[in-house]
């Protein structure tokens, strides 16, 4: 037995990566585009490792056909490899970004260089450029082998081009996440090349897209899973790292709820009051800057909170105009209203006797609203 059979991880691979797509398919995301990228890329992934496995098991086993077998068995793990590293790419590059409209036309031009790839793949079955079998059913590299290796691995170059040179657009957390893959990707395949097998890759491939899934899931646990923007949990965080920075940099919390919110759930059913929220909520999050944060706080209360230095009325503008801008539409049977109210925040102040202030002056204003007969949007 060759002394690589022991390293061979491919079916616990492949089995992390079983588990870890039924753990995900059983869970509701409010992010479709990223649940079907990390969908075809655990199938990648799962493909890669498997017929790795099935091609060290069947190698230096006699028989002509089994050479046969070989060469179709090694020509899918080439393209399914390619398509693990490629996809890989294209994952972070939404894993950082979330810019699906970017992400969309990277995977078309992705899953146009993978059937590119998989053509030459097709013609090395007769040329044997790549690689060829040999009579013993023995895997050898081909004259343009190390062409193949660039690019089978060329995707972490991308990947580090991605992330150096639009450095402000990712947060911290996700640059240490996205070099954690990277590195294990590199030394993998570093020590692969270097001992001529191809099995210890996916142990590290493996290792980092399980490591990247448990931050998705904690990510999406600060979710509002109807509105898709932050939740309590996400808020109660935020404020917590907030209040605890040593500078006394200040903050606008402004305060927003929905006016006559119950009257869409008594007047049109509940759907209708979550299209609300859905609404709402993607109209904030359309209007503030991607430093800025934004949460579902329950019910029909919304919080975003901005650096003091921003133009907060500006903030506030732009929603009231977008929500105009909708109410004319006439997109739901109903018209859209909204209170809101904000004050500033700086970390020597407690905190629980801010928020609480904020909601004392946010309820005055929409008891004024009310007894005057007005409505504010």
């Amino acid at each position: 037995m060759n002394i690589f059979d022991f390293f061979n991880t491919g079916p616990a691979s492949c089995l992390i990566i079983i588990l870890i797509a039924f753990d995900y398919l059983r869970k509701y995301s409010t992010d479709n585009f990223q649940r079907k990228l990390l969908i075809i890329l655990l199938c990648a992934i799962f493909f890669a490792a498997l017929f790795d496995y099935i091609g060290l098991t069947l190698e230096r086993q006699p028989g002509e056909k089994t050479g046969v077998i070989l060469l179709y068995i090694w020509s899918i793990y080439l393209i399914a490899r390619n398509c693990s590293f490629y996809y890989s790419a294209v994952f972070i590059d939404y894993f950082a970004h979330g810019n699906a409209p970017r992400t969309k036309k990277f995977f078309v031009i992705t899953s146009a260089f993978i059937f590119l790839y998989t053509i030459s793949v097709i013609f090395n079955l007769r040329y044997g450029y790549y690689f060829y079998i040999s009579r013993d059913n023995i895997y050898v590299p081909g004259t343009l082998y190390p062409l193949q290796l660039f690019f089978s691995y060329f995707p972490i170059i991308l990947i580090l081009v991605n992330v150096s040179i639009t450095p402000k657009f990712i947060k911290k957390t996700q640059v240490y996440l996205i070099m954690v893959f990277v590195i294990l990707t590199a030394v993998g395949a570093a020590i692969d090349i270097v001992l001529g097998t191809t099995n210890i890759i996916w142990s590290c491939v493996t290792s980092a897209i399980l490591y990247i899934y448990f931050f998705i899931i904690r990510s999406d646990s600060q979710v509002d899973s109807l509105t898709g923007i932050g939740n309590r949990n996400s808020f109660f965080e935020y404020i917590k790292k907030i209040s605890k920075e040593s500078n006394q940099k200040k903050y606008a919390f402004i305060k927003i709820d929905i006016d006559r919110f119950k009257e869409i759930n008594y007047n049109f059913g509940h759907l209708e009051g979550n299209n609300a929220l859905r609404d709402i909520a993607a109209i904030i999050k359309g209007c503030i800057r991607r430093t800025d944060f934004a949460a579902r706080l329950g019910d029909d209360e919304f919080i975003l909170i901005a650096s003091a230095e921003s133009d907060i009325s500006r903030i506030i503008d732009r929603i009231k105009n977008s929500i105009n801008a909708q109410n004319k539409k006439q997109i739901r049977p109903y018209q859209l209203y909204i209170s809101h109210n904000f004050d500033i925040y700086t970390n020597d102040m407690q905190i629980q006797d801010f928020l609480a202030q904020l909601d004392r002056n946010l309820y005055t204003i929409k008891n004024k609203l009310i007894n005057d007969g007005e409505q504010n949007v």
